[in-house]
């Protein structure tokens, strides 16, 4: 257990992990959960339109990313990074961390292809458990139609697959 938690640290410390929010408090509010659990590089974008440039010129490892924004919001910023045909990185990871819970939203947010969904406020354990499934357990982008993102999985049963224990020994470290 001791060699897999060393083994997911460094692999949290060398992520790169845009955060695109509109709202700067937040932005520092997961800055700071993101450096509590090891990651060190992290970029910001203040609305979806730099967003978009950063993963571009960034190329991010994962993209963290508010539901309610300046144009394009969330859903429309995923959209436009799921199209490989015109987005030159279709296949970066995104998390949507928003205030919006709603089912229909998290229904929306799946079909658009983001990666995992998260609600504000978040905890740190919350984002590296949404973190280690992304890098430990990485799910294949899939074409279905007009869907292009991660291979779905069925929400009604959808639990990140984590150990508690690890967290702890992370945190530890």
């Amino acid at each position: 257990m001791q060699q897999l938690a060393t083994q997911l640290a460094k692999q949290l410390e060398a992520l790169k992990v845009l955060v695109v929010d509109d709202e700067p408090t937040m932005r520092k509010v997961t800055r700071s959960l993101l450096q509590t659990i090891g990651v060190t590089t992290i970029f910001e974008a203040g609305d979806g339109r730099s967003g978009l440039d950063a993963i571009c010129s960034r190329l991010p490892d994962v993209v963290i990313l508010d539901w309610e924004m300046p144009s394009p919001d969330g859903p429309e910023f995923v959209r436009e990074v799921r199209s490989p045909g015109s987005f030159p990185c279709p296949d970066v990871p995104i998390i949507m961390l928003t205030a919006y819970g709603e089912r229909s939203r998290v229904v929306k947010a799946v079909s658009l292809g983001v990666n995992e969904f998260l609600l504000k406020p978040v905890s740190s354990t919350a984002l590296l458990t949404r973190l280690i499934s992304i890098v430990a357990k990485p799910r294949r982008m899939v074409r279905n139609g007009d869907y292009y993102g991660p291979e779905p999985r069925k929400i009604s049963s959808y639990k990140p697959e984590f150990d508690p224990a690890l967290s702890e020994i992370l945190f530890l470290n």
